[in-house]
């Protein structure tokens, strides 16, 4: 394995070659890890899995341990989930409700705005030296709730979330709004979680639109593993985006899509009709969305990934996925699957079914998807094999500059991500912000 990180040489974006060392280098995880996870946004989790004062979720942000909770005054705090005075995990437990953090080797106590409230023989052993104010909880540098979805970075100086999103935003909304067009007003009804060895960047890449994979799934769609069930070579997608035009579009801050234009006068399709509620649910919205956003409506989201390891799928099935780096070569997957939190009860229990047999770790396109992952990781470590880069040259120069650094495609294409890794080697050059609107990267690729 090489012991010097050269994401210049490494990253060729013009002719579409990107090499295999950045899949399997320990030092190049190592970079990531100080360089790229501690200054991302990054996905923590969603408000709706801490609803009441004092509930928390144990999340992670890079390979950190992190604690999501909402305190008494209903503020959603991120912390560092380790105590400040020999390291110890103050939240071993995945989610719960408490009214303080205490640490089970020395029992100093934090409460749940992350002050440090209680040292056992505080007066007797530090005698006044110990300033509680300065050893509370490590705190993110900033925090973004957005639509329910809780982003943080540990970088106070990163942009602020919005700017950091850019025109990706109208991509997220769709997977965060209501299925009928209303704002916000998704829940989280399930995470799966699951290991795996393959890095992590493999899973993300997947999600910026790699659409070339299909044939993966041949199985999947021959026997119908769709919300409705049929077979054929649509039935992964109930049909919704038969007749649509398709779009890849790409963000300067490396994020990703692959969304659908449906046609003018597109009508809805009867998908569910064994169960009358379900079928009833989703007319209601498909009528509503159109009445709602006019013809906004008509654009419908796929996939998509935010730099640099959050994935979703828009609709079916809906949710974030994040892709937890453990090392070069393992990664740990988080699905949370999303409902409207004012679904039916009939449709919530028919979506987790339907989530369960489509991903996560017993999902069958997720095995058809990891055992791509899992050989594509193999395949790095080679000696031989290491000499020969990945070849990304899909559709190179067939796609549009957007401005502001930003590109769209109409036809299957790897410009995502040339993107992607493009701002991968800025991050770790220490430059990422130089990719955002007015920074000098952007206006180059604008140009």
């Amino acid at each position: 394995m090489s012991d010097s990180v050269k994401p210049g040489e490494w990253i060729d974006t013009e002719r579409g070659f990107i090499s295999r060392e950045i899949f399997v280098s320990p030092e190049v995880h190592r970079q990531e890890l100080n360089k790229l996870f501690t200054r991302a946004w990054l996905f923590v989790g969603h408000e709706s899995q801490v609803p009441k004062p004092g509930d928390f979720f144990q999340s992670r942000m890079g390979d950190e341990s992190v604690i999501l909770c909402r305190d008494k005054a209903m503020q959603l705090h991120v912390f560092l989930n380790s105590c400040r005075h020999r390291g110890m995990k103050v939240c071993r437990y995945d989610s719960g409700n408490t009214s303080l953090f205490t640490c089970p080797y020395h029992s100093w106590t934090y409460g749940l705005d992350g002050k440090l409230l209680g040292v056992p023989q505080f007066r007797e052993l530090y005698q006044g030296t110990l300033d509680k104010d300065a050893n509370s909880l490590v705190t993110v540098g900033r925090m973004h709730n957005y639509k329910g979805a809780v982003f943080a970075t540990w970088d106070p100086g990163a942009p602020d979330f919005l700017t950091w999103l850019g025109g990706a935003v109208e991509h997220l909304d769709m997977v965060l709004d209501c299925r009928d067009g209303r704002p916000g007003g998704s829940e989280v009804i399930g995470v799966h979680k699951w290991i795996f060895p393959a890095n992590w960047k493999f899973a993300a890449e997947n999600f910026l639109g790699d659409t070339y994979h299909n044939i993966s799934h041949r199985s999947v769609d021959l026997i119908g593993i769709g919300p409705s069930a049929r077979a054929g070579a649509t039935g992964r997608r109930d049909n919704e985006m038969d007749q649509a035009k398709h779009i890849w579009a790409g963000f300067p801050a490396g994020h990703g899509v692959h969304s659908a234009i449906l046609p003018e006068g597109n009508e809805y399709i009867p998908s569910f009709l064994s169960d009358p509620i379900v079928e009833e649910y989703f007319r209601h919205c498909f009528y509503e969305r159109r009445r709602r956003m006019g013809e906004k409506a008509r654009m419908i989201p796929f996939t998509g990934n935010l730099f640099p390891n959050v994935s979703f799928h828009g609709r079916q099935p809906r949710n974030l996925c994040n892709w937890h780096p453990h090392s070069a070569t393992e990664t740990e997957g988080w699905r949370f699957f999303l409902v409207d939190a004012d679904a039916p009860a009939e449709v919530k229990d028919f979506l987790r079914r339907y989530y369960m047999r489509y991903s996560g770790p017993a999902g069958m396109t997720e095995q058809d998807d990891m055992e791509n992952w899992l050989y594509a990781t193999a395949a790095s470590k080679g000696s031989v094999a290491r000499r020969y880069p990945f070849n990304y040259q899909q559709s190179l120069g067939k796609w549009e500059a957007t401005g502001e650094g930003g590109s769209n495609a109409w036809q299957v294409s790897e410009q995502n991500p040339r993107n992607y890794y493009r701002v991968w080697a800025e991050y770790l050059k220490g430059s990422p912000w130089d990719v955002l609107v007015g920074g000098p990267q952007a206006k180059a690729a604008a140009e």
